[in-house]
């Protein structure tokens, strides 16, 4: 398999924080790769390691295939295209001109791409209308358009629906699909909406306390992702009980709720809880989806 980036080993330190601790990160080539991790676990600072906007403590990483300590790295990072926490744009320029001052930056000979650029990512009939104007979904899409003003195999997204409304979110989730699926681009997404996560990514990286946990397909992932019973119950201290006892694995949810992830049956489970005096007023099957394997894999699998 091709990765477009692959970490080793990479750490950061501020001092005695340390906020990367041996990472080691795969992303293959053609992949929407989510990168999932609650704020502060450390995404916003490995993409920028990656984006060359700081330099690892130890460790190190390559992109497409050249490592970040080579010269050549200059060359991959040519390659990408990247918005990191906020869209670098400016707010008193309309569209064309923020893009114009890219391609000046970036030397690029001609300004002729420009317009099809703004079309791609819906932002074709602005016209004289300044970023500063722009709704927040618009100046992030803007800001998307910057970082492909270099026609870039890898674009990285640092937290993109952040902010968003619905409309905002669904807009932004169709422009990665079509950037991916039609252009070919590999695509890193930091993300804590999980929800909007699973309907984009085809690779999964999870990192908590600056360690990725796992990295998983959505193929693998789904295969994973088990089916649970949910249990609304008039005690929930009974309902512990009933499972500690059978030695099931168990996540409280509420006062009166809990997730059941080991077989059990439902005619024994409502004859247990009967015999502490607990009654069950709800209870349904449902397949574990991307949060809860999440939750599970930093340490929410068992009760509180």
């Amino acid at each position: 398999m091709e990765y477009v980036l692959k970490t080793t080993a990479l750490q950061k330190k501020y001092g005695s924080l340390t906020v990367l601790n041996n990472v080691n990160m795969h992303i293959p080539e053609g992949a929407i790769y989510g990168f999932v991790g609650k704020n502060g676990a450390g995404k916003t600072t490995l993409i920028r390691l990656i984006c060359g906007l700081q330099f690892p403590t130890s460790g190190g990483y390559t992109l497409y295939g050249i490592s970040d300590t080579s010269t050549e790295i200059v060359k991959s990072r040519k390659r990408m295209g990247a918005v990191v926490e906020t869209p670098s744009i400016y707010l008193d320029m309309t569209a064309e001109d923020n893009l114009k001052e890219q391609y000046r930056i970036l030397g690029l000979p001609s300004f002729e791409a420009i317009p099809d650029l703004l079309t791609l990512v819906g932002l074709g009939n602005t016209g004289k209308k300044k970023a500063g104007n722009f709704s927040l979904g618009m100046r992030q899409r803007l800001g998307i358009t910057v970082a492909l003003a270099g026609n870039p195999d890898f674009l990285v997204l640092d937290e993109p629906a952040n902010g968003l409304d619905p409309e905002g979110i669904i807009e932004m989730r169709e422009l990665i699909l079509k950037l991916n699926r039609e252009k070919g681009i590999t695509v890193l997404i930091s993300s804590h909406i999980l929800d909007e996560l699973a309907r984009l990514a085809t690779h999964y990286g999870f990192i908590d306390h600056g360690t990725i946990l796992r990295e998983i397909s959505a193929q693998d992932l789904e295969a994973a992702c088990r089916k649970c019973l949910c249990v609304t119950v008039s005690n929930i201290q009974a309902l512990c009980m009933v499972l500690d006892e059978k030695e099931l694995e168990y996540r409280v949810l509420s006062d009166d709720r809990a997730e059941i992830y080991s077989a059990i049956g439902v005619t024994d489970l409502v004859e247990a809880l009967s015999a502490k005096g607990c009654v069950i007023s709800n209870l349904h099957e449902r397949e574990e989806g991307l949060e809860n394997y999440y939750m599970n894999l930093i340490g929410g699998a068992h009760h509180e």
